[in-house]
Order: C-alpha cells, then structure tokens, then sequence
C-alpha cells in the first residue's frame, strides 16, 4: 500500500510534540553521561539544497551548537541526499564540537525513492558507487534509513542484493520497517541473520509488543534497537513503561537511542528529545544506561569514549 505522506507527516509531528511535553525535566537521578544519536538526519530541508548548501533553517554551526549542548558526542548520520552526511563528516566545525560522525549511505536522492528503491537497479549502482567512495573524514559504516510500507518488499530484487551486500562489507542497516520484515530481511542474508547487523529504527514504529522484540532479539544475535517514536515505551512522567524497563536489562547491549530529524520540526525539538532520554535512562542502573545512552553505539562503530 502507498502511504499517505501528509496524513503520516501530521501524526509523526503530533507525536514529537506529545513525547516532548510528557519527557520531563531534568533531576538529579537523570543520566549526565555522552549521548550516541544512532538515528540523525541532515536532510535537505534542514541543510538547504545542494547547490545552496548550508543556507537552510539548521546549518551546520546550528545543528552542531544543539548537539554540543546536549552532550551528543556521536552520530549515526543518513541524509537525503547524502551531501548532508558529507558537510557533517567533512566539516572541521564537527571535530571542534566533540563530534564523531558514523556516515552511513541513504538510499533516497529524493522522495520518490522512498516507494520505489527495493526494485530500482539504480539505487544499487548508487550504494556501490557512494561506498566505493566514502567520505573526506573515512568510509561509510552502514546502509539506510530505508523503509518498508509493505512487508513483502522485503523480498524486492534491490532489498535482497543490498542486504547481501551489507552483511558482506560489514556494513550495520538502518531499516524503518515492522517485525515480519526483519525476518525478512534476515532471510536474505547469506548468514540468515546470524552475522547481519540490522538496526531496528524505532524498534518497530508499527508497534510490535515487547514479547515480539523480546523474540526477535533472541533470534538474531546482532539486532539493535533504536528507540525513537518507539510506542509505549514510556509511561508516568516520562518513565520506562515496566516491560521495556525489563528488555532493556534482559538485552542492556542491543539498544540505542536516537533523534530522528526526519523533518526541521526535531532540530527544533532537539534539546527536549536528548532531555526525554536522560530522564527514562536515570531510571536504569548506571551501567545499562550508559551502555543503552552510549557505548552500544560506541562499540559497535570503533568511536572513542570523550
């Protein structure tokens, strides 16, 4: 089924905006440690376009004051087009902030390609051709954001050659999709699963129950978990609800959080999305925050504690 992007775009921003006034402030029980966004966007919009780069709302000394501030010290960065991961990975404004950027290679040149890239050969050209060159600061660690509307997609001609590709090279996924396309995805690993390195954007944005997750986790030893938009993930004042608490220690090494500035409208919420984290990790023992709020990310990328 094609998506009706306005009605999606409306209720995405309606949720930024509840998870923002239900987050909290910041107390003393909060985590204070670095924070790994493992889910950022500098798209178009933001940036400006290619040929009038760093001329929109957000520029580069923006966005980076924003993350400075809120004490992100790395990033997964996937933009549409990929030049807006190139300004951040290539600028020396990056490196004064503290920031370590994770480039990874998006699959959209525009907004069509978002129902079209699984069956488009020219995607594929492109991902090879963008990997082969990486960027100024090293080489791409990943594929994605992609999406999946429909499941079966999944079995696209593009999706099971980038996924093969991926677990090849070694490169993690970003995949925006619900837990039957996981299975999915894995199937078409070479390894089925048991070396492919998926990232889950939202944990399944469609919202799949805790016990699903709690299955898939089991199944498939490298599955991480990226917890923005993540329904029913919190509860009373901004708070882990008690079966997400529990996953989180059962599988402290496979989540990460994330922003997710899909649109302007997250870069203007960025300060109280990275204060909502804070506040459900401070709800966790120390170590499994830090591991959830930083090192899984840290780790699995090779970035340097600050």
């Amino acid at each position: 089924m094609k998506p009706n992007w306005p009605a999606a775009r409306a209720l995405l921003a309606q949720a930024a905006i509840v998870f923002v006034a239900t987050a909290g402030t910041a107390g003393a029980a909060d985590y204070s440690g670095p924070l790994f966004d493992a889910h950022l966007h500098y798209n178009e919009e933001a940036f400006g376009l290619p040929q009038a780069a760093n001329t929109g709302p957000h520029p580069l000394a923006d966005v980076l004051a924003r993350m400075h501030r809120n004490g992100v010290r790395a990033i997964i960065a996937n933009s549409r087009p990929n030049d807006g991961t190139k300004a951040l990975a290539a600028s020396p404004q990056t490196r004064a902030a503290g920031v370590t950027v994770v480039p990874f290679i998006r699959l959209y040149r525009n907004r069509a390609d978002y129902d079209n890239w699984f069956r488009d050969e020219t995607i594929f050209e492109m991902v090879q051709a963008e990997f082969a060159r990486g960027t100024s600061a090293g080489p791409f660690r990943g594929i994605g954001e992609f999406h999946l509307y429909d499941s079966a997609n999944a079995n696209g001609p593009i999706a099971k050659k980038l996924m093969a590709f991926a677990e090849e090279k070694n490169l993690a996924v970003l995949s925006h999709v619900d837990d039957v396309a996981i299975d999915l995805l894995m199937a078409n690993t070479p390894s089925k699963g048991q070396k492919a390195r998926i990232i889950w954007a939202h944990t399944g944005i469609s919202g799949a129950p805790a016990a699903r997750v709690d299955e898939l986790m089991g199944k498939y030893p490298l599955l991480m978990g990226e917890l923005s938009y993540r329904p029913g993930l919190t509860c009373d004042n901004g708070k882990l609800c008690p079966e997400w608490r529990a996953l989180m220690l059962k599988y402290p090494g496979r989540f990460m959080i994330g922003s997710d500035t899909w649109v302007n409208q997250r870069w203007q919420y960025y300060d109280d999305l990275m204060k909502g984290y804070r506040t459900w990790l401070g709800d966790l023992p120390g170590d499994v925050a830090r591991r959830i709020a930083w090192e899984n990310g840290a780790t699995l990328f090779g970035v340097k504690t600050p």
